[in-house]
């Protein structure tokens, strides 16, 4: 992985920033603190109607259950700039990479990609979105990002 001054730097991106982003960054943020790395991480949304929210409850509450809190995260839109400030661009589905892939500029820096085209044998596959499911399915993005965020850290660490 790419290091932008010795930092590695991520962004996750689902489509409203308030489920599967957020909860893809807490898990990020938590395997680096209990691996001892430093990252830049944040999330942010292919659309902006949700921009200035906090995470979905429910998200809150599937990260809190799992030792996490997102509580503080608040939902911005994807920008163009994004593509120059981190190393890595990783969406959380296929539909939300073409959207970025359509927004990314001639002068990206950043490696756009899959999220969990990082978990071995989930290469091309999507994180399924809870926001219309109960508590079990945020449980399961919550099983999702985490996985991802094991093999984002153990690359990171490599």
């Amino acid at each position: 992985m790419r290091k932008t001054g010795g930092v590695a730097s991520v962004l996750f991106v689902c489509l409203g920033n308030i489920c599967r982003s957020p909860l893809a960054e807490g898990a990020l943020r938590a395997a680096a603190t209990r691996a001892g790395i430093d990252l830049t991480v944040d999330s942010a949304g292919t659309g902006g109607w949700h921009a200035g929210e906090p995470p979905d409850r429910r998200a809150q509450a599937a990260a809190r259950r799992h030792g996490t809190d997102i509580s503080g995260l608040r939902a911005r839109q994807a920008r163009a700039e994004d593509f120059r400030r981190f190393d890595y661009v990783l969406a959380l589905d296929t539909q939300n990479l073409r959207d970025l892939a359509a927004i990314r500029p001639a002068d990206a820096t950043a490696e756009l990609g899959l999220l969990m085209d990082y978990v071995p044998g989930r290469e091309g596959s999507s994180v399924a979105d809870p926001y219309y499911g109960d508590d079990s399915d945020f449980d399961v993005t919550w099983g999702d990002v985490s996985a991802a965020a094991e093999a984002l850290v153990a690359r990171i660490s490599r």
